[in-house]
């Protein structure tokens, strides 16, 4: 593959970190949106190579100037990794509706909002890549995490639809499905919301006690997710989506069949409302 300019949204932490080293090992210019000025401090000690810039993903307005700027000092950008994002935890009754327009307003919105920044740029040049980052919880759901999935869900139809607008113009895009991986995304950045139906703690409390038990300890490698994208970046025909993870591959197959199964069993009702 040849050296490219990395886009990394996110890159102070979890598989935005991890990308940012594997492609700066490999060579590759990569340029990493962080938060907070105590973030770009910590990344110029720890990852001197990675150009970093002060970009919050839901100041929609101020993205395109991001773009900008990243494009005149570091060169044309060719890849763009969508990683900026985060999880929240709560059953649905008792999760306030503005968790579910923080949880979209940066896992959807943010990520079609930079998105739309770089299109116009690898429509005219002919070429890009936009890897945006979903999850198995965008191909399947669990009791607990209503509005993580349907912010993963959304940013799914959102991908395929930009895959085939996109895919005239010689640019690819692929959604990046991971299962559980050893980041900080059931720990220190997950939002939870505090329980308050006791109804619902039968189902839930186990659930969540087990999410907290198992932080850090998943099976997958966040580094070894890296060198798959990097694997998928060299691709001259990049899947729609990739699953990433044994447990991804596991659940989202399972549901498959489900979904084959319930479509076999109603198909009667189905095509009765034809004419």
């Amino acid at each position: 593959m040849s050296l490219k300019t990395f886009f990394i949204t996110g890159a102070n932490s979890g598989f935005g970190l991890a990308i940012a080293k594997v492609a700066i090992q490999a060579g590759h210019t990569v340029i990493g949106t962080v938060r907070s000025e105590a973030a770009r401090d910590m990344l110029a000690k720890t990852l001197p190579a990675l150009h970093t810039v002060l970009c919050d993903v839901t100041e929609f307005d101020r993205i395109p100037a991001v773009v900008q700027q990243a494009e005149d000092e570091h060169g044309s950008v060719d890849v763009l990794i969508n990683n900026a994002g985060y999880g929240h935890e709560g059953v649905l009754e008792e999760s306030p509706i503005e968790e579910m327009r923080r949880q979209f307003d940066v896992n959807v919105f943010g990520a079609v909002a930079v998105a739309k920044a770089f299109l116009p740029r690898f429509r005219k040049r002919r070429r890009g890549f936009v890897v945006n980052v979903t999850s198995m919880g965008g191909m399947i759901t669990m009791p607990g995490i209503a509005y993580y999935c349907g912010s993963k869900f959304a940013l799914q139809g959102i991908s395929e639809v930009m895959r085939s607008e996109m895919a005239p113009f010689g640019v690819h895009v692929t959604t990046l499905c991971p299962g559980s991986f050893r980041t900080d995304w059931a720990g220190r950045s997950m939002v939870r919301t505090q329980r308050s139906i006791a109804d619902y703690d039968n189902l839930f409390d186990p659930i969540r006690e087990a999410r907290k038990a198992v932080s850090g300890k998943q099976l997958g490698d966040p580094e070894k997710l890296a060198a798959a994208v990097l694997t998928l970046i060299g691709s001259d025909n990049p899947p729609p989506q990739l699953l990433l993870g044994s447990d991804a591959l596991r659940h989202v197959t399972a549901r498959i069949e489900r979904l084959e199964q319930e479509i076999e069993e109603w198909k009667g009702i189905t095509v009765s409302t034809d004419g």
